[in-house]
């Protein structure tokens, strides 16, 4: 019998979890320069904190059943659990909040994908109490500079604006609203010429489904509808946004952009990678003033706004351009015990070498098996490591240099 892992998880080898340590490090390095905190929620919560205000649908969650809570939830994304965690374990906290996490997530795939992955692993940040032009350009830009970290320079930004875009879809009959939504999601344009609309509005769907490209472009065409003061005033913000990020990277403007989660009441958007280096999506957030409140044990709103960064997205990316680590750390040093008697003092000796390197994070292991001086030194070669000690049992130590094969 061959041991396989379940349909839907992967293993990480060693070479895989150094280059997604390697991203998380250096994404880490810019959510701290940005005065964020690292918080950290369960892995499983209560189906009704992750499905609260419809933003999960039950289907999507991965379930376990416990005697005692009933059936509980595999995480599915992070935006809610920081939302339940700020409301009522930080409650009295000053405003605003910036919260950053590095984590795993699971989602049970639907359709052709249901035998895909199942768990993937994210990072992201998540900025509370806080409303306006201002804290959305903070988390673009904040996005901006985490991409550019970890060398990633040819990447899209694709913005949209949820809370606009559902407001234009209000004229439509409530029991088909929901249908032309998920159409104009998916660009499906024969779903929507087949739905039993009205010629004018089947053709403002058709228009809002195409209502996507420079922002220039976007912003003139929507202006040309009948707006109440509400949209005029998103439009207006949209257009705030755009202007500062200027000189940062090309943005479209796309107002069929509706999102996964159905929370978002706001800026909406998602990081596109190019074609060169396999065109996906890298990462994806926006604004939800909506969903503090459903915690809160008074009902209290609260603003937020974040993204989430798809590590497994972000490292085959860099990857396919030669811009992440293609193997492990070579150990520093190689320490030999010359007999078996000098085993111990070849311990005590790599403890010392730990000890002295430690702020430099130097590595060191030592033989395990007796071995030739050659096979000593054919093994350092191979493994790429610079310095082996050889070490006596009277404590004697040789340091001999091993010239790398690389």
């Amino acid at each position: 019998m061959i041991h396989q892992p379940p349909v839907g998880a992967r293993d990480l080898l060693p070479i895989d979890v150094a280059q997604k340590h390697w991203i998380e490090r250096r994404l880490q390095d810019v959510f701290h320069r940005w005065s964020y905190h690292r918080i950290i929620t369960p892995t499983l919560e209560r189906m009704e904190t992750l499905t609260a205000g419809g933003a999960v649908q039950p289907e999507s969650v991965i379930q376990v059943w416990d005697a005692e809570e009933g059936f509980l939830g595999l995480r599915p994304e992070l935006t809610a659990s920081i939302a339940r965690a700020a409301v009522n374990r930080m409650a009295g906290a000053t405003y605003p909040q910036r919260l950053y996490y590095t984590a795993n997530i699971f989602r049970r795939q639907a359709g052709e994908q249901a035998r895909g992955q199942h768990e993937f692993y994210q990072a992201g940040v998540e900025l509370l109490g806080a409303g306006g032009v201002s804290a959305d350009a903070e988390v673009l830009l904040l996005l901006a500079d985490s991409l550019s970290s970890i060398g990633l320079t040819h990447w899209h930004l694709v913005l949209g604006d949820a809370g606009l875009t559902r407001s234009l879809l209000w004229d439509f009959p409530k029991p088909l609203r929901r249908k032309v939504r998920e159409a104009i999601a998916r660009l499906d344009r024969i779903e929507l010429e087949t739905l039993p609309l009205e010629p004018s509005l089947r053709e403002r769907a058709l228009s809002l489904m195409d209502l996507r490209g420079t922002p220039d472009d976007v912003l003139h065409q929507v202006s040309q509808w009948a707006l109440d003061d509400t949209q005029q005033a998103a439009v207006k913000h949209l257009k705030s946004v755009v202007e500062l990020l200027e000189g940062h990277p090309s943005v479209t403007l796309d107002l069929s952009l509706i999102q996964t989660f159905d929370y978002y009441t706001g800026l909406v958007f998602e990081v596109v990678s190019d074609r060169e280096s396999g065109q996906r999506v890298l990462g994806q957030g926006g604004r939800y003033d909506q969903l503090l409140s459903l915690y809160h044990p008074q009902g209290q709103m609260i603003p937020g706004i974040g993204f989430s960064l798809n590590l497994q997205d972000l490292q085959q990316v860099l990857l396919s351009v030669g811009q992440i680590p293609n193997q492990t750390l070579a150990s520093d040093w190689l320490v030999v015990a010359e007999s078996t008697q000098a085993i111990a003092v070849a311990f005590r000796y790599a403890q010392t070498l730990r000890i002295k390197g430690a702020e430099s994070a130097v590595r060191v292991e030592v033989a395990l098996e007796a071995s030739s001086t050659d096979s000593a030194r054919d093994y350092a070669l191979h493994r790429n490591i610079p310095n082996i000690a050889w070490v006596n049992a009277s404590g004697s130590v040789t340091i001999e240099a091993i010239e790398s094969i690389l």
